[in-house]
């Protein structure tokens, strides 16, 4: 095990906010002359299965921190989903249902498994112990904190300074996840800066009731490949961990060279004095598109094996180098990402690129229909195009794909 204090360099990097160093240093001193590993505490919201990037970014700390030698507890909310987590809502949140519950729960455990290590994680379901309190145990619950605590919330605040209706059992949800910390024993809860009231509403409910208070690691919030925005799956501006190899390096290859830096440093495991020596050699003028390279093969590695990562960046350097394809090219939007070249043929004759289906026949049969400079087949042609793929016809037409 590392010492405390290179543990701490490793559990620092990217963090947005730690509550607090002092504790947390104690706690890892104590972990090393004990042999003991910390108990860490993640907890789910099974409403969204979906895992891009930008979520990975607490699993990758996640992951750090089981390399470290720490044990992990993913916290399934099946209880507290069933309220909705209020967070960021401008009104009530629609609740889960237990099936929508389970379903969603085993789809974000299959994904997060390719960023987290399953041998090292527990998984468990804050209904093993919610669903025992009874009635009274509730109440004293509720006793532990006020209304005005709870209304500290910008959601709630809003809502009830704008007469928005707010259940009495969203009140509850905050107490319901501090309450898992209690039960777990955290020592340490992570999570986006979104849940900044939640975790820190753990803190103050285990020192009420007499535990040691958990340490709270926020995480910020990544921007996705517009550069601006955070990363999500309906700005199109994401890149998801289950997708392909060769879209996944294209993505990366993307990304705005303002924003490089923070990728090494929150979506890869690249150790903090790694990432300072890539700063300096970007401070000194190396071409970013190499640096890309890098950072691409540093993040694809992380969700494909080491041939899959390899062919993906050959794909690339193919697909989109500049000798190939010229830069300034027409577009051609699809309205699904399902086409195959075969299924684009009437389009290209509504588009006028080619006079028929015959003449498209003939040129892929002498070998003058092209994807990313690789020469097409019939066989071939009935592969699935990416968004960003280049479709060349004949010796001078080229057409990007989107």
């Amino acid at each position: 095990m590392l010492t405390p204090e290179e543990q701490m360099k490793i559990i620092g990097k990217g963090v947005e906010t730690l509550i607090s160093s002092e504790e947390l240093l104690e706690k890892l001193k104590r972990s090393c002359e004990l042999e003991r590993p910390l108990v860490i505490k993640l907890g789910l919201d099974p409403s969204a299965p979906d895992i891009h990037l930008g979520h990975a970014v607490v699993l990758r700390k996640i992951r750090q921190l089981q390399d470290l030698g720490h044990h992990v507890v993913i916290v399934i909310g099946d209880v507290t989903g069933k309220i909705g987590d209020p967070t960021g809502r401008s009104k009530g949140r629609v609740a889960l249902n237990e099936e929508q519950i389970r379903e969603n729960a085993k789809t974000y455990c299959d994904q997060i498994e390719k960023v987290i290590d399953k041998t090292k994680t527990e998984v468990r379901f804050n209904s093993e112990w919610l669903s025992k309190l009874n009635f009274e145990e509730v109440i004293q619950l509720a006793m532990t904190t006020t209304v005005a605590r709870i209304l500290e919330r910008d959601d709630f605040r809003n809502r009830f300074m704008n007469q928005i209706p707010i259940g009495i059992h969203e009140l509850f949800y905050p107490l319901m996840q501090a309450y898992d910390s209690v039960e777990l024993k955290a020592d340490i809860e992570l999570g986006g800066t979104d849940q900044t009231f939640n975790i820190l509403m753990g803190r103050t409910l285990q020192k009420t009731l007499g535990q040691e208070q958990q340490v709270a690691i926020f995480m910020p919030i990544l921007e996705g490949l517009d550069g601006v925005e955070k990363m999500s799956k309906s700005l199109n501006n994401y890149i998801g961990v289950s997708e392909p190899a060769n879209v996944m390096f294209k993505k990366v290859m993307e990304v705005p060279d303002h924003l490089i830096i923070r990728y090494f440093t929150l979506a890869t495991d690249m150790h903090p004095d790694d990432i300072d020596t890539i700063k300096s050699e970007l401070d000194n003028g190396i071409n970013p598109m190499i640096v890309k390279l890098k950072l691409a093969n540093a993040i694809v590695s992380l969700y494909h094996t080491e041939e899959e990562t390899a062919d993906a960046a050959v794909y690339y350097e193919q697909a989109f180098s500049r000798k190939a394809i010229p830069e300034d090219i027409p577009v051609m939007e699809l309205e699904s990402d399902k086409w195959s070249v075969m299924q684009l043929i009437p389009l290209l004759i509504e588009k006028q690129y080619v006079k028929s289906r015959s003449d498209f026949l003939r040129l892929l049969d002498q070998g003058g229909i092209q994807i990313n400079s690789v020469k097409l087949n019939r066989e071939s042609a009935e592969n699935i195009v990416i968004t960003g793929d280049v479709l060349k016809i004949g010796k001078k037409r080229f057409i990007r794909l989107i």
